[in-house]
């Protein structure tokens, strides 16, 4: 049965819809696995960014979809396995039916992987889900949470931790704020679309842009040369800087954009702004430290 204190945390959600509820089910699942990987020291080693790290520790209006941490130091011989069962038990004290896999890699890359799986109608049944909603969802519907974990990180970026409350107090390490918008950059810039364009990472820009968070230029920059998008003997000044962004904006297929954010956001109504002058118009508003 499901937890109470999950009950009461399904309601300040004021899910309506069924994907509302599956939205809040992700959520839910994503903090509960914050909790299980503290209780295992895990941020002993790690630091949380990314955009999941950025709605769930610092409020940003949008849903996510993935965890992403990084070690504090590299460390090719990390091993993630020791810190799944923590994660799965302690879901499962809750009352949700999960199961937690190490994903096998295929190559060698710097990024070792997990999966938290979650049948969606199961699960969603146990939060409230009604009778008439239940039925539209597939039997084998699953929910999937990918954990990722770069073992061969970016340096030179800062962390601070921040306190949870829910379920439970526990402490998360995260980058800190001009940091994680360093990493929004670098992915926002040097990510290859194949036709696929992340609309979230401009929903995420905006997002600092607002809350007037300072871009670290120099965790960027090294972000940059890691990933092979700049020389190694180029000074990421704010005016090369400019000259990268504008050429991204350029490229942009802002409609394409539009679309990929729409299921992850409540109010689509906040795009109608959208256009290459309005990101353009960004630039001027961007700070660095």
């Amino acid at each position: 049965m499901i937890n109470q204190i999950i009950k009461n945390w399904i309601k300040q959600y004021g899910c309506k819809t069924e994907r509302d509820y599956e939205n809040a089910l992700k959520e839910i699942i994503q903090e509960l696995a914050l909790e299980g990987l503290a209780r295992a020291k895990f941020f002993d080693k790690a630091a949380f960014y990314g955009g999941t790290c950025l709605r769930i520790l610092y409020q940003l209006d949008r849903f996510s979809e993935d965890l992403d941490f990084s070690l504090l130091s590299p460390d090719l011989d990390f091993k993630l396995e020791p810190y799944l069962n923590s994660i799965e038990t302690h879901i499962q004290s809750y009352g949700f039916s999960v199961s937690v896999k190490k994903k096998e890699k295929t190559r060698n890359t710097e990024i070792t992987s997990a999966f938290v799986k979650a049948n969606t109608r199961e699960n969603l049944i146990r939060i409230g889900l009604s009778p008439q909603e239940r039925q539209r969802i597939h039997m084998e519907e699953s929910i999937q949470i990918k954990l990722e974990v770069d073992v061969d990180p970016p340096m030179g970026f800062e962390t601070e931790m921040i306190e949870m409350h829910k379920p439970s107090v526990f402490y998360v390490k995260s980058y800190a704020l001009p940091d994680l918008f360093a990493g929004k950059m670098s992915a926002l810039l040097a990510r290859a679309w194949k036709g696929r364009i992340k609309g979230r990472d401009w929903y995420d820009l905006v997002w600092y842009v607002a809350k007037k968070v300072p871009l670290h230029l120099s965790h960027l920059e090294i972000r940059l040369k890691q990933v092979a998008f700049i020389d190694d003997n180029v000074t990421l000044s704010p005016e090369v800087f400019a000259q990268i962004y504008r050429a991204k904006v350029e490229s942009l297929d802002v409609a394409i954009a539009k679309l990929d954010v729409v299921p992850f956001i409540l109010r689509p109504d906040v795009l109608d702004v959208w256009s290459k002058p309005y990101f353009l118009g960004l630039l001027s508003k961007i700070t660095y430290c």
